[in-house]
């Protein structure tokens, strides 16, 4: 098997199975499974995935979050390589096959990320630097900015989304590794319910003196934030426990700062 798609899904029945419907009828060319792996969702997700030809799903008893349900996949699944993709995408015409290909040329790489953008085609800034304050607050102005339909903004994440580059993580929402990699590191650290898992991961293939590349020949549509949207409170709660999970393993000498700034914001 060339290539394992894993799809973790909660409550994004109508996302999932607009994704599914995308891979349905612009399939790959490689041989190709594809994995929903869902999260204890409560709005049919499980029954309509189940219902499609060629999807196997594997029902969790409960909501482990995003790195706990890929794992499930990554075990599940048999391809040499393996793409993490988000229930709220949507993959056009030779997308997946250009990543794969891509991929295949540069045997220093184990990890690609294709360019994301919306469903209004406005680029997403889906890779990045090192975490640290510092890139964090350069990434988040440039996502705002991005969001809020800053044209000057809008103007440079395109740029920057259109040279290929070697950053030091890409976005989980659409990632593509080599399984012995993913397997190498252990799969995704399973301490972050949601967010930062991605950058984390790519830390980790780095670690070990492998490559992550940015590629904008493959384009993805990315509707962002829908699992998120069905439970806001308990989501930023998770942001912030996986957030400083990242801190504490990485960059420990910030962690009474983020913290003394969180404890401030609460007053």
């Amino acid at each position: 098997m060339d290539l394992s798609i894993i799809i973790v899904s909660y409550n994004t029945r109508v996302d999932l199975l607009n994704c599914l419907t995308s891979l349905r009828q612009h399939p790959p060319s490689v041989s190709h499974e594809i994995i929903v792996v869902d999260n204890a969702s409560s709005d049919d997700s499980v029954a309509a995935a189940e219902a499609c030809e060629g999807v196997r799903v594997i029902r969790r008893p409960t909501n482990g979050g995003f790195a706990v349900a890929n794992n499930d996949g990554l075990r599940a699944s048999t391809g040499e390589l393996i793409l993490l993709l988000n229930s709220d995408t949507v993959a056009p015409p030779g997308a997946i096959d250009q990543m794969v290909e891509r991929i295949r040329r540069s045997p220093d790489v184990a990890v690609l990320g294709p360019r994301l953008v919306d469903a209004a085609g406005r680029a997403e800034l889906s890779f990045g630097a090192m975490l640290t304050p510092l890139t964090e607050w350069k990434q988040r102005r440039l996502v705002k900015g991005v969001a809020a339909n800053d044209p000057e903004i809008v103007q440079q994440v395109e740029s920057m989304t259109r040279r290929e580059q070697r950053p030091d993580w890409v976005s989980g929402a659409c990632l593509l590794v080599w399984r012995a990699e993913a397997e190498a590191v252990g799969g995704l650290d399973e301490r972050y319910f949601m967010y930062t898992e991605d950058a984390d991961f790519c830390a980790s293939i780095r670690a070990r003196g492998r490559g992550v590349l940015f590629s904008p020949d493959a384009e993805i549509i990315h509707l962002r934030g829908r699992s998120a949207a069905t439970a806001s409170a308990a989501t930023r709660a998770a942001y912030e426990r996986s957030h400083l999970a990242f801190y504490r393993k990485h960059q420990p000498l910030w962690v009474p700062l983020l913290m003394l700034v969180r404890l401030l914001r609460r007053q």
